[in-house]
């Protein structure tokens, strides 16, 4: 956890955050966390190994990395593209 030295915790009102968190670096409200909450939303919403624990076909560590780092590559231009040209390339 060395590398949580410096940052700002925000999160709703529950108790357990509030017992684990540094009090001056816990920051109780949803002002902050709106544009996370999209974001987990979204990925939720493609990849439904992160919805119900019912849908899920597997949780190993393993391909949760490779279906996050696949989701990433399909929603960012620049990697979409190598992707893209890489696929296509076994038919020239």
């Amino acid at each position: 956890m060395k590398h949580l030295k410096n940052c700002v915790f925000y999160t709703d009102g529950w108790e357990a955050f509030a017992k684990i968190l540094p009090k001056n670096r816990h920051v109780v409200g949803k002002k902050h966390t709106t544009a996370i909450e999209s974001d987990n939303s979204n990925t939720r919403h493609h990849l439904g190994r992160f919805t119900r624990k019912t849908k899920i076909v597997s949780k190993s560590e393993e391909m949760v990395d490779i279906s996050l780092n696949l989701w990433v590559g399909m929603t960012n231009p620049s990697i979409f593209d190598w992707f893209q040209s890489t696929a296509l390339s076994i038919y020239y």
